[in-house]
């Protein structure tokens, strides 16, 4: 008996991309360990989400409405780091993988969204962080490498807070597509006291949207969005509140669109195991 799957469909496909045309000559490109954060806050209207149109110079999702997020970096990797909350070994098990490629999302996911937004998911074993302004001179220099984020808290004296993550999703390039990535979606609160912001020069604009209200702008052709940030969307769009989002049981299987040519158009297509 075959598998029984989930063929997932959008009300306004034209607001769906993907960054090429599906037509990638050669053997498909492995795919690079990547990790999203979406960060979510409470407010009188709903839940908002926080998210940033990417420049039209990138070479991946050029001028698209995205997430925070990025490339593992082979330093992400480093089990020296101050660490509190789910091991390396629980985050292998949700999503799949070897507890090295674990630990490394996880910092990535952390990296990224500071790197991105100004958001700091650290602090102590006993505190979280609420005021990231001594730390906001680090950001350009965590962009450029010149230092790692296990090097960065280490001297500052403060904790990755693992606890503050929730894994999401896991989200695969199409093998269509030249440049590939095995993203691994988190989600987690804006933290007491922290603010998020569009000090990045990936970001052409940034902000807090309610998921209902970035769908409708994809709808109207204010914006693009890729499948999994489509997706997203509405999933958060389901929830009353950020605890209520943060508390849902989540059963992570790797998630890979399929690019069905039609005509002059490439159409997206998304199974869900």
């Amino acid at each position: 008996m075959a598998e029984e799957r989930e063929t997932l469909s959008f009300d306004a496909p034209s607001t769906i991309s993907i960054a090429g045309d599906g037509d990638s000559a050669g053997p498909p490109s492995t795919p690079k360990d990547a990790a999203t954060v979406m960060l979510v806050r409470d407010t009188g209207a709903g839940i908002e989400v926080f998210l940033q149109r990417r420049v039209a110079a990138m070479e991946f999702a050029a001028g698209m409405t995205v997430f925070p997020g990025g490339g593992v970096d082979k330093r992400d990797a480093d089990a020296s780091i101050a660490w509190a909350g789910p091991s390396p070994e629980q985050w292998a098990e949700w999503f799949g993988c070897e507890v090295s490629t674990a630990r490394a999302l996880v910092c990535a996911a952390v990296r990224e969204t500071f790197e991105e937004s100004g958001v700091l998911l650290a602090g102590t074993r006993e505190a979280v962080l609420e005021d990231t302004g001594p730390y906001q001179d680090v950001r350009q220099r965590l962009v450029s490498r010149e230092v790692s984020l296990a090097g960065f808290l280490a001297d500052a004296g403060l904790t990755l807070r693992a606890d503050l993550l929730r894994p999401w999703a896991n989200w695969l390039t199409p093998p269509q597509e030249g440049r590939r990535y095995d993203t691994r979606f988190f989600a987690a609160a804006l933290p007491a006291g922290q603010h998020a912001d569009g000090a990045t020069t990936e970001a052409e604009s940034s902000g807090w949207q309610r998921p209902e209200d970035a769908m409708a702008d994809a709808r109207d052709g204010r914006s693009v969005l890729m499948p999994p940030t489509w997706i997203t969307l509405t999933e958060f769009a389901g929830f009353a509140t950020v605890e209520d989002a943060l508390a849902s049981e989540r059963e992570i299987s790797k998630i890979m669109p399929s690019l069905v040519r039609d005509g002059d158009q490439v159409r997206v297509v998304v199974e869900k195991p």
